[in-house]
């Protein structure tokens, strides 16, 4: 390879460098902004499912509570969440190959709930069937955002069109490790209630050695079950779901800056070795022009 295209190359490494530092950056800051909402609304999502707990132990075999048989007829709904842009590493093929994953051999009952374009352009390349799709979501997503999904998909179950709905999505630990997880929504399990308020409390900190035990509480329910189920389930899945999308922002912007910030450590890597081929390459040229200086005046003496 020539000096000219060594030098090419060095040119080209600097300014790729730059614009992965430059995307670093800019994922640093709405990193921080997703972590701040996803660890502030945790302790409202702790108090809803520690509620959902305790229904489901006052309303045993209740419709919201009651798990389908194999031979029930109906769909299997799955709200998947992935991001809308790729450069984040794993995150996206994570969520994904858990999904198949957990429902393998199901496809002919799945339908599919994608948020980011991701999901949406691996629902139509697997052959999954789509019922709702929601791409270019904002940072700054609200709750009240999730109420006509959650109005559709709680009126789906109710109807028996959905026999069970789960959520696929990163749950996110820390800037350096997000998991990828499906858990059931509907119906709901005591189970899997008590491992989402278990995994939404911190590991280490000021809050890990908080009570995590749910405790068996039973409720008298008026008027009714039926009328506090209606109204209640739906905002409280509401609440399970918009965590989830924190949740799935925070692991995305963690996930894209450990992946830029590697990009970019890379291509210095790569930069210093060109840097040295080159000057290796051009004092090789130097070597061999004084060379052919020196056997030429060595001629002329003779």
């Amino acid at each position: 390879m020539g000096l000219k295209q060594i030098k090419n190359q060095i040119v080209s490494t600097k300014k790729t460098g730059k614009v992965t530092k430059a995307m670093e950056s800019v994922s640093a800051v709405k990193m921080r902004k997703s972590q701040e909402r996803a660890i502030a609304g945790k302790p409202y999502a702790e108090s809803a499912i520690r509620i959902l707990h305790r229904i489901s132990n006052s309303l045993d075999g209740k419709h919201f509570f009651e798990t389908p048989s194999d031979t029930a007829e109906g769909h299997h709904c799955c709200i998947v969440i992935t991001s809308d842009k790729g450069l984040a590493g794993s995150l996206n093929s994570a969520v994904l190959k858990n999904l198949e994953k957990s429902f393998a051999g199901e496809k002919e009952r799945m339908r599919m709930i994608a948020f980011g374009r991701k999901a949406v352009e691996f629902c139509s390349r697997e052959g999954y069937m789509l019922d709702k799709s929601y791409t270019n979501i904002s940072d700054n997503v609200e709750l009240d955002d999730m109420y006509d999904l959650i109005d559709f998909v709680t009126s789906m179950f109710d109807r028996g069109a959905y026999i069970k709905v789960s959520i696929a999505y990163q749950n996110f630990v820390s800037t350096f490790e997000q998991n990828a997880l499906t858990r059931q929504v509907l119906p709901l399990e005591p189970n899997v209630l008590e491992v989402m308020v278990r995994d939404i409390l911190p590991k280490t900190g000021r809050y890990s050695e908080e009570e995590k035990d749910l405790g068996e509480h039973t409720y008298t329910i008026e008027p009714n079950p039926e009328e506090v189920l209606k109204s209640l389930i739906p905002k409280l899945v509401q609440i399970m779901v918009y965590r989830a999308m924190l949740e799935s922002k925070a692991s995305e912007h963690s996930a894209r800056m450990v992946a830029m910030k590697s990009a970019t450590d890379k291509s210095k890597e790569i930069e210093k070795e060109l840097t040295l081929r080159f000057n290796k390459e051009r004092q090789a040229v130097i070597t061999a022009e004084v060379s052919e200086i020196t056997g030429g005046i060595e001629a002329l003496k003779t």
